[in-house]
Protein backbone atom coordinates (compact mmCIF):
# COMPACT_ATOMS: atom_id res chain seq x y z
CA UNK A 1 0.00 0.00 0.00
CA UNK A 2 2.56 2.34 0.91
CA UNK A 3 4.42 1.66 -2.27
CA UNK A 4 1.18 2.73 -4.40
CA UNK A 5 0.74 5.83 -2.74
CA UNK A 6 4.31 6.72 -2.97
CA UNK A 7 4.37 5.79 -7.18
CA UNK A 8 0.94 7.46 -7.22
CA UNK A 9 2.57 11.18 -5.39
CA UNK A 10 5.85 10.88 -7.07
CA UNK A 11 4.15 10.43 -10.31
CA UNK A 12 1.47 13.51 -9.70
CA UNK A 13 4.29 15.83 -9.12
CA UNK A 14 6.32 15.09 -12.12
CA UNK A 15 2.96 15.52 -13.97
CA UNK A 16 2.32 18.55 -12.39
CA UNK A 17 6.17 19.89 -13.16
CA UNK A 18 5.60 18.58 -16.88
CA UNK A 19 6.38 21.14 -19.28
CA UNK A 20 5.93 19.52 -22.73
CA UNK A 21 2.98 17.24 -24.46
CA UNK A 22 6.37 14.91 -25.38
CA UNK A 23 7.87 14.57 -21.82
CA UNK A 24 4.06 14.07 -20.91
CA UNK A 25 3.35 11.10 -22.79
CA UNK A 26 6.80 10.10 -21.65
CA UNK A 27 5.36 10.10 -17.92
CA UNK A 28 2.49 8.11 -19.25
CA UNK A 29 4.13 5.10 -20.69
CA UNK A 30 6.82 5.03 -17.72
CA UNK A 31 3.79 4.91 -14.97
CA UNK A 32 1.27 3.20 -16.74
CA UNK A 33 3.15 0.65 -19.10
CA UNK A 34 3.89 -2.60 -19.22
CA UNK A 35 7.17 -2.33 -17.50
CA UNK A 36 6.59 0.87 -15.30
CA UNK A 37 6.22 0.82 -11.43
CA UNK A 38 2.57 0.03 -11.15
CA UNK A 39 2.38 -3.25 -12.96
CA UNK A 40 5.59 -4.08 -10.60
CA UNK A 41 3.39 -3.27 -7.45
CA UNK A 42 0.78 -4.91 -8.95
CA UNK A 43 2.95 -8.43 -9.29
CA UNK A 44 3.38 -8.38 -5.16
CA UNK A 45 -0.29 -9.39 -5.37
CA UNK A 46 0.27 -13.09 -5.45
CA UNK A 47 2.55 -13.24 -2.06
CA UNK A 48 -0.59 -11.27 -0.50
CA UNK A 49 -2.87 -13.17 1.91
CA UNK A 50 -6.43 -13.32 0.22
CA UNK A 51 -8.33 -11.17 2.36
CA UNK A 52 -5.65 -8.06 1.62
CA UNK A 53 -5.79 -8.47 -2.36
CA UNK A 54 -9.30 -6.78 -2.32
CA UNK A 55 -8.38 -4.13 -0.44
CA UNK A 56 -5.03 -3.82 -2.46
CA UNK A 57 -6.76 -4.28 -6.18
CA UNK A 58 -8.77 -1.18 -5.02
CA UNK A 59 -6.17 0.70 -4.05
CA UNK A 60 -3.92 0.31 -7.55
CA UNK A 61 -7.14 0.65 -9.50
CA UNK A 62 -7.30 4.00 -7.68
CA UNK A 63 -3.94 5.33 -7.93
CA UNK A 64 -4.19 4.31 -11.94
CA UNK A 65 -7.46 6.34 -12.19
CA UNK A 66 -6.15 9.33 -10.30
CA UNK A 67 -2.91 9.09 -12.59
CA UNK A 68 -4.79 8.46 -15.59
CA UNK A 69 -6.67 11.85 -15.10
CA UNK A 70 -4.17 13.86 -14.23
CA UNK A 71 -2.23 13.17 -16.93
CA UNK A 72 -5.42 13.88 -19.29
CA UNK A 73 -5.99 17.22 -17.53
CA UNK A 74 -2.18 18.12 -17.91
CA UNK A 75 -2.73 17.35 -21.42
CA UNK A 76 -5.40 19.73 -22.38
CA UNK A 77 -3.74 22.50 -20.33
CA UNK A 78 -0.27 22.28 -22.32
CA UNK A 79 -2.26 22.00 -25.65
CA UNK A 80 -4.39 24.78 -24.89
CA UNK A 81 -0.80 26.79 -23.72
CA UNK A 82 0.43 25.65 -27.06
CA UNK A 83 -2.55 27.06 -28.82
CA UNK A 84 -1.97 30.68 -27.25
CA UNK A 85 1.29 30.34 -27.60
CA UNK A 86 1.26 29.30 -31.02
CA UNK A 87 -1.64 32.58 -31.56
CA UNK A 88 0.98 35.06 -29.81
CA UNK A 89 3.84 34.25 -32.30
CA UNK A 90 1.72 34.49 -35.79
CA UNK A 91 -0.03 37.73 -34.59
CA UNK A 92 0.15 39.72 -37.91
CA UNK A 93 0.28 43.88 -37.10
CA UNK A 94 -2.64 45.02 -39.50
CA UNK A 95 -1.06 48.19 -38.94
CA UNK A 96 1.99 47.16 -40.93
CA UNK A 97 2.04 48.12 -44.63
CA UNK A 98 0.95 45.03 -47.07
CA UNK A 99 3.32 43.96 -49.97
CA UNK A 100 1.55 44.97 -52.87
CA UNK A 101 1.13 41.76 -54.77
CA UNK A 102 1.75 42.65 -58.65
CA UNK A 103 -1.46 41.69 -60.59
CA UNK A 104 -2.53 42.19 -64.27
CA UNK A 105 -4.88 44.92 -66.13
CA UNK A 106 -6.91 44.95 -68.82
CA UNK A 107 -4.96 45.71 -72.18
CA UNK A 108 -6.22 49.05 -73.76
CA UNK A 109 -7.56 47.36 -77.07
CA UNK A 110 -9.86 44.96 -74.37
CA UNK A 111 -11.27 48.47 -73.02
CA UNK A 112 -12.00 49.40 -76.01
CA UNK A 113 -13.69 46.68 -77.13
CA UNK A 114 -15.72 45.91 -74.40
CA UNK A 115 -16.52 49.70 -74.20
CA UNK A 116 -17.59 49.74 -77.62
CA UNK A 117 -19.90 46.59 -76.80
CA UNK A 118 -21.55 47.87 -73.65
CA UNK A 119 -22.25 50.92 -75.91
CA UNK A 120 -24.30 49.27 -78.90
CA UNK A 121 -25.56 46.17 -76.78
CA UNK A 122 -27.44 49.40 -74.97
CA UNK A 123 -28.97 50.07 -78.04
CA UNK A 124 -30.42 46.77 -78.87
CA UNK A 125 -27.27 45.34 -81.07
CA UNK A 126 -26.33 41.61 -80.53
CA UNK A 127 -22.20 40.58 -80.88
CA UNK A 128 -21.61 38.22 -83.51
CA UNK A 129 -18.10 37.03 -84.18
CA UNK A 130 -16.55 34.67 -87.22
CA UNK A 131 -13.68 32.91 -88.20
CA UNK A 132 -10.21 34.87 -88.74
CA UNK A 133 -9.54 32.21 -91.60
CA UNK A 134 -11.70 32.74 -94.23
CA UNK A 135 -12.50 32.08 -97.90
CA UNK A 136 -12.35 34.46 -100.82
CA UNK A 137 -16.29 34.31 -101.19
CA UNK A 138 -16.94 35.88 -97.79
CA UNK A 139 -13.82 37.72 -97.47
CA UNK A 140 -14.49 39.57 -101.01
CA UNK A 141 -17.14 38.71 -103.20
CA UNK A 142 -20.06 38.65 -101.06
CA UNK A 143 -18.75 42.40 -99.87
CA UNK A 144 -19.43 43.26 -103.64
CA UNK A 145 -15.54 43.12 -104.76
CA UNK A 146 -15.13 40.80 -107.39
CA UNK A 147 -11.82 38.56 -108.40
CA UNK A 148 -10.99 41.64 -110.75
CA UNK A 149 -11.95 44.97 -108.66
CA UNK A 150 -9.39 47.06 -107.99
CA UNK A 151 -10.49 47.97 -105.05
CA UNK A 152 -8.84 44.40 -103.99
CA UNK A 153 -5.33 46.64 -104.60
CA UNK A 154 -6.28 48.17 -101.01
CA UNK A 155 -5.87 45.53 -99.51
CA UNK A 156 -2.90 43.75 -99.64
CA UNK A 157 -3.60 40.07 -98.02
CA UNK A 158 -2.33 37.57 -96.37
CA UNK A 159 -3.38 34.17 -98.97
CA UNK A 160 -3.13 30.68 -97.60
CA UNK A 161 -4.15 29.24 -100.70
CA UNK A 162 -5.78 30.04 -103.78
CA UNK A 163 -9.62 30.39 -101.91
CA UNK A 164 -8.67 30.86 -98.28
CA UNK A 165 -7.04 33.91 -96.85
CA UNK A 166 -6.43 35.73 -93.03
CA UNK A 167 -9.20 38.14 -93.28
CA UNK A 168 -8.62 41.76 -94.03
CA UNK A 169 -11.47 43.11 -92.22
CA UNK A 170 -14.80 42.17 -90.38
CA UNK A 171 -16.99 42.37 -92.94
CA UNK A 172 -17.60 38.58 -93.61
CA UNK A 173 -19.23 38.03 -89.97
CA UNK A 174 -21.95 40.50 -91.47
CA UNK A 175 -22.01 38.47 -94.71
CA UNK A 176 -22.68 35.40 -92.40
CA UNK A 177 -25.00 36.96 -90.44
CA UNK A 178 -26.73 38.32 -93.69
CA UNK A 179 -27.14 34.48 -95.26
CA UNK A 180 -28.09 32.79 -91.72
CA UNK A 181 -31.16 35.64 -91.59
CA UNK A 182 -32.80 34.44 -94.84
CA UNK A 183 -33.79 37.38 -95.76
CA UNK A 184 -35.73 38.49 -92.97
CA UNK A 185 -34.95 41.65 -90.82
CA UNK A 186 -34.48 43.41 -88.62
CA UNK A 187 -30.86 43.31 -88.07
CA UNK A 188 -28.83 45.11 -85.26
CA UNK A 189 -24.92 43.41 -85.18
CA UNK A 190 -21.59 44.35 -84.07
CA UNK A 191 -18.63 42.47 -85.14
CA UNK A 192 -15.68 43.37 -83.20
CA UNK A 193 -12.60 41.06 -83.82
CA UNK A 194 -8.77 40.53 -85.16
CA UNK A 195 -8.09 41.31 -88.76
CA UNK A 196 -4.75 41.12 -90.94
CA UNK A 197 -3.15 43.15 -94.00
CA UNK A 198 0.44 43.14 -95.59
CA UNK A 199 1.48 45.58 -94.33
CA UNK A 200 4.63 47.64 -93.14
CA UNK A 201 4.76 48.09 -89.54
CA UNK A 202 5.21 51.35 -88.51
CA UNK A 203 4.50 54.16 -85.51
CA UNK A 204 0.61 54.26 -87.41
CA UNK A 205 -0.06 50.89 -89.18
CA UNK A 206 0.61 46.93 -88.25
CA UNK A 207 0.03 44.31 -90.06
CA UNK A 208 -2.56 43.01 -87.25
CA UNK A 209 -5.37 44.93 -86.16
CA UNK A 210 -8.47 45.06 -84.80
CA UNK A 211 -12.19 46.18 -86.18
CA UNK A 212 -15.38 46.81 -84.90
CA UNK A 213 -17.75 46.89 -87.32
CA UNK A 214 -21.76 47.43 -87.18
CA UNK A 215 -24.37 46.55 -89.29
CA UNK A 216 -27.90 47.26 -88.94
CA UNK A 217 -30.96 46.09 -91.77
CA UNK A 218 -35.00 46.72 -91.68
CA UNK A 219 -37.45 48.89 -93.55
CA UNK A 220 -36.61 52.58 -94.15
CA UNK A 221 -33.38 52.24 -92.85
CA UNK A 222 -31.67 56.09 -94.08
CA UNK A 223 -28.67 57.60 -93.78
CA UNK A 224 -30.14 60.17 -90.92
CA UNK A 225 -30.25 56.94 -88.77
CA UNK A 226 -26.68 56.36 -89.45
CA UNK A 227 -25.52 59.80 -88.66
CA UNK A 228 -27.53 59.28 -85.33
CA UNK A 229 -26.04 56.56 -84.13
CA UNK A 230 -22.20 57.82 -85.28
CA UNK A 231 -22.99 60.51 -82.98
CA UNK A 232 -24.06 58.74 -79.85
CA UNK A 233 -20.82 57.38 -80.63
CA UNK A 234 -18.34 60.01 -80.83
CA UNK A 235 -20.28 61.39 -77.41
CA UNK A 236 -19.86 58.56 -75.86
CA UNK A 237 -16.52 57.74 -76.59
CA UNK A 238 -14.89 60.97 -77.09
CA UNK A 239 -16.88 63.43 -74.49
CA UNK A 240 -20.23 64.66 -75.11
CA UNK A 241 -19.30 68.17 -76.88
CA UNK A 242 -18.05 66.27 -79.74
CA UNK A 243 -19.28 66.54 -82.90
CA UNK A 244 -19.54 64.69 -86.38
CA UNK A 245 -18.87 65.94 -89.85
CA UNK A 246 -19.68 63.01 -92.71
CA UNK A 247 -17.51 63.70 -96.01
CA UNK A 248 -18.01 61.61 -99.32
CA UNK A 249 -16.19 58.52 -99.53
CA UNK A 250 -16.07 55.34 -101.47
CA UNK A 251 -16.59 51.35 -100.54
CA UNK A 252 -17.49 48.68 -102.57
CA UNK A 253 -20.55 47.39 -99.88
CA UNK A 254 -21.83 50.73 -99.56
CA UNK A 255 -23.55 53.45 -101.51
CA UNK A 256 -22.87 56.20 -100.57
CA UNK A 257 -19.77 55.62 -98.55
CA UNK A 258 -18.45 58.12 -96.31
CA UNK A 259 -15.57 59.01 -93.70
CA UNK A 260 -16.26 60.43 -90.71
CA UNK A 261 -14.79 63.14 -88.86
CA UNK A 262 -15.05 64.18 -85.08
CA UNK A 263 -14.43 67.46 -83.63
CA UNK A 264 -10.90 67.63 -82.38
CA UNK A 265 -11.14 66.94 -78.45
CA UNK A 266 -7.94 67.97 -77.96
CA UNK A 267 -8.85 71.88 -78.75
CA UNK A 268 -12.58 71.51 -79.24
CA UNK A 269 -12.20 72.24 -82.92
CA UNK A 270 -9.60 75.32 -82.49
CA UNK A 271 -6.70 73.54 -84.40
CA UNK A 272 -3.95 72.42 -83.02
CA UNK A 273 -0.79 69.35 -83.91
CA UNK A 274 -3.41 66.46 -83.21
CA UNK A 275 -5.80 67.42 -85.55
CA UNK A 276 -3.35 69.06 -88.03
CA UNK A 277 -4.66 72.27 -87.75
CA UNK A 278 -8.14 71.78 -88.94
CA UNK A 279 -10.21 71.03 -85.84
CA UNK A 280 -11.15 67.63 -87.08
CA UNK A 281 -9.75 63.81 -86.64
CA UNK A 282 -10.84 61.49 -88.67
CA UNK A 283 -12.21 58.41 -87.43
CA UNK A 284 -13.93 55.65 -89.40
CA UNK A 285 -15.42 54.55 -92.27
CA UNK A 286 -19.56 54.10 -93.05
CA UNK A 287 -22.28 54.18 -95.34
CA UNK A 288 -25.69 53.01 -96.73
CA UNK A 289 -25.56 49.10 -97.32
CA UNK A 290 -24.92 48.90 -100.94
CA UNK A 291 -28.25 47.09 -102.38
CA UNK A 292 -26.49 44.89 -104.61
CA UNK A 293 -24.62 43.22 -101.13
CA UNK A 294 -27.97 42.83 -99.86
CA UNK A 295 -29.38 40.78 -102.96
CA UNK A 296 -26.31 38.27 -102.84
CA UNK A 297 -27.02 37.62 -99.13
CA UNK A 298 -30.65 37.23 -99.74
CA UNK A 299 -32.51 40.29 -98.82
CA UNK A 300 -35.01 42.44 -101.26
CA UNK A 301 -33.31 45.46 -101.49
CA UNK A 302 -36.29 47.47 -102.65
CA UNK A 303 -37.80 46.33 -99.38
CA UNK A 304 -34.65 46.14 -96.79
CA UNK A 305 -31.93 49.03 -96.50
CA UNK A 306 -29.46 49.45 -94.03
CA UNK A 307 -26.04 51.03 -93.20
CA UNK A 308 -22.66 49.72 -91.77
CA UNK A 309 -19.88 51.15 -90.39
CA UNK A 310 -16.37 50.30 -89.38
CA UNK A 311 -14.28 51.58 -86.41
CA UNK A 312 -10.66 50.40 -86.11
CA UNK A 313 -10.10 49.76 -82.30
CA UNK A 314 -6.13 51.01 -82.25
CA UNK A 315 -7.50 53.92 -83.95
CA UNK A 316 -9.76 54.64 -81.00
CA UNK A 317 -7.84 53.62 -78.19
CA UNK A 318 -4.71 55.49 -79.89
CA UNK A 319 -6.97 58.95 -79.39
CA UNK A 320 -9.10 58.08 -76.33
CA UNK A 321 -5.50 57.56 -74.20
CA UNK A 322 -3.32 59.34 -76.40
CA UNK A 323 -1.01 56.81 -77.41
CA UNK A 324 1.52 57.23 -80.51
CA UNK A 325 2.85 54.21 -81.30
CA UNK A 326 0.62 51.42 -82.25
CA UNK A 327 3.18 48.65 -81.79
CA UNK A 328 3.02 49.75 -77.93
CA UNK A 329 -0.22 47.72 -78.41
CA UNK A 330 1.22 44.42 -79.03
CA UNK A 331 4.61 44.96 -76.72
CA UNK A 332 4.68 42.82 -73.86
CA UNK A 333 5.82 45.95 -71.93
CA UNK A 334 4.46 45.78 -68.77
CA UNK A 335 4.82 49.96 -68.37
CA UNK A 336 2.91 50.32 -70.73
CA UNK A 337 0.32 48.48 -69.60
CA UNK A 338 0.26 49.20 -66.23
CA UNK A 339 -1.06 52.84 -67.02
CA UNK A 340 -4.02 51.55 -67.92
CA UNK A 341 -4.86 50.06 -64.33
CA UNK A 342 -8.08 51.41 -62.81
CA UNK A 343 -8.09 53.64 -65.58
CA UNK A 344 -11.50 54.59 -67.18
Amino acid sequence: MDELLQIKEEALSKIDSCTTLKDLNDLRVFYLGKKGPMQAAMKSMKNMPKDQRATFGQVSNKVKQDITKAIEDKKVQLEEEAIINKIKNETIDIALPSQQLPVGTIHPLTMVKEQLEDLFVGMGYTVAEGPEVETDHFNFELMNIPKDHPARDMQDTFYIDENLLMRTHTSPVQAHVLLAAKGEGPIKVICPGKTYRRDDDDATHSHQFSQCEGLVIGKNITMADLTGTLELFAKKMFGEKREIRLRPSYFPFTEPSVEVDISCFNCDGKGCAMCKGTGWIEVLGAGMVNPRVLEMCGFDSEEYQGFAFGIGLERVAMLKYGIDNIRDFYSDDLRFLNQFARKD
